[in-house]
């Protein structure tokens, strides 16, 4: 098979989303599969040699991310990175966008030292989340400075704000902060046609979604505030982070 494009060494760099929370396959490192791992399945397809490593871990932080991830990607010399990092920061009161996009410009400056592909990503529109709908303003913020930052460094972006279909609530976990199988489905695709690469992936096909009665709705978010929001509060307060004990499910080529 002819290989369909140049890359041989991929790892993917982030938090939660690139780790793949949201899409539990017990097969898979880490007990979850993702995005990541359905991008690096379809470019190793007619590539002889290609290895891949996901250092992503959950609850990372931008500046985590970078004094955890960043170094140890560049010894395992890539040629091909995502980074997708700063939404936990997004998400945080009082964080200045602007200050951490230009954080995520240093780790991208650093990454292409050796020439690596870069792909970054922007926020997805939270727009329909009830909680999460007060900070949209600040998302498309960051969003615009990655894709300047993107711009000056001659990086792909994958534009997850213009994805429509992630407004679909079928596209969401439970909890309403991850993706959920046809989510990360939706995304792998978007990776692959911002890189150019040919795939067979299945797009999700939608039916339309029943009406639901505004008093049920209001039910949901309530227990949806009480199961998943209020315990991110917590641990917010107390210093903890979900990724607490957790180490990156694929940390090497041979993994």
């Amino acid at each position: 098979m002819t290989p369909q494009h140049p890359w041989t060494r991929y790892v993917a760099l982030g938090d939660s989303f690139t780790e793949g929370i949201g899409d539990p396959e017990p097969g898979s490192p880490g007990g979850n599969r993702g995005w990541a791992d359905r991008v690096a399945e379809t470019l190793a397809l007619g590539t002889e040699n290609f290895s891949y490593a996901n250092l992503a871990i959950r609850g990372r932080l931008l500046q985590q991310i970078v004094d955890e991830q960043v170094e140890p990607a560049l010894e395992l010399k890539p040629d091909l990175v995502s980074l997708s990092a700063g939404g936990n920061d997004i998400i945080r009161p009082n964080t200045d966008p602007d200050e951490v996009a230009a954080r995520l410009e240093l780790a991208v400056e650093r990454l292409r030292r050796d020439g690596a592909a870069i792909v970054l990503f922007t926020g997805p529109d939270i727009g329909m989340t009830p909680v999460m709908k007060r900070i949209r303003g600040k998302v498309a913020i960051f969003n615009e400075n990655v894709r300047a930052v993107a711009h000056r460094h001659d990086a792909v972006v994958v534009d997850m704000w213009a994805l429509s279909e992630l407004r679909d609530p079928r596209m969401w976990d439970a909890d309403r902060l991850h993706f959920s199988p046809v989510g990360h489905q939706t995304i792998a695709m978007a990776v692959l046609d911002a890189l150019g690469v040919p795939h067979e992936l299945e797009p999700f096909t939608a039916e339309p979604l029943p009406v639901r009665p505004w008093r049920t709705a209001r039910a949901d978010d309530i227990v949806w505030a009480r199961e998943y929001f209020v315990p991110w509060v917590v641990r917010r307060i107390r210093h903890r982070s979900s990724g607490d004990g957790i180490t990156a499910k694929r940390p090497g080529f041979d993994a």
